[in-house]
């Protein structure tokens, strides 16, 4: 029986995670500010060292836009190498090295400082996925609550199912490390208006949906696609029918 720390183990993704692996019979370590025995906060590290020690891969979910990515993963990184872990996987987004997101260049940075520091060990294995579902419905919400529906004009996006990436993440969590693997998309790239309608349709509610021209280096790159990845959309579960299991 394989033994798996997951950071970020009562979260959105990490709960599935947890979830897949204890179904194929792992033993599973949760990992998270609030999680006994393994109440860790990653920021400072104490009480890593007992997290870690004797695991067989760690599986790192755990992350937060207030930034702090990269001290969290050396920290993580110091304690897996003293404990001698083989594996760390970490799932990341596409479009990190793209798009001038202060997020997204924390999350670069930690990708990079993993890489490097599997020359010495832990190896390892990077994952990067499109949005989830789950944040798509949030960002609707969130606009939904104005008399209309405002939404950066000309953006698409590819989200997936969190679900189907747990399913990955616990397949490649017992395997040998993998380096970079291909990225994971959702089936449909769908233009934000699309996502939108589909919204409202299945909350039953009605809005303007009003497109807005923005400025930047971000919003040129999402106007590219630096968000996207048609060639690798894995995913099976489209948007609507997430929509029909959350409010069903």
């Amino acid at each position: 029986m394989t033994s798996i720390l997951v950071t970020g183990g009562t979260g959105t993704l990490g709960s599935l995670v947890c979830e897949r692996l204890r179904e194929r019979g792992h033993a599973v370590r949760v990992l998270s500010r609030h999680a006994r025995p393994y109440a860790v906060d990653l920021r400072d590290g104490s009480g890593l060292e007992a997290a870690v020690d004797g695991v067989d891969a760690i599986v790192h979910c755990a992350s937060t836009p207030r930034g702090g990515d990269d001290r969290a993963a050396a920290h993580l990184l110091s304690a897996a190498r003293g404990a001698s872990v083989p594996h760390l996987l970490y799932i990341s987004i596409v479009g990190v090295d793209r798009l001038p997101l202060g997020y997204y260049r924390m999350k670069h940075k930690a990708e990079r400082m993993i890489e490097e520091a599997g020359k010495r060990g832990p190896g390892w294995t990077v994952l990067r996925t499109t949005q989830f579902h789950d944040l798509v419905f949030r960002l609707m919400a969130g606009a939904a609550r104005l008399p209309v529906l405002p939404l950066p004009s000309g953006v698409r996006l590819q989200p997936v199912d969190a679900g189907e990436v747990a399913d990955r993440l616990a397949e490649l969590a017992v395997g040998a490390p993998a380096g970079r693997v291909e990225d994971m998309g959702g089936p449909q790239v769908r233009p934000l208006p699309d996502l939108a309608h589909a919204y409202l349709r299945a909350t039953g509610r009605r809005r303007p949906v009003v497109p807005v021209r923005l400025a930047g280096k971000t919003y040129a790159g999402y106007l590219a696609g630096a968000q996207l990845t048609p060639d690798r959309a894995v995913g099976k579960i489209t948007f609507e029918e997430y929509l029909a299991h959350r409010l069903g």
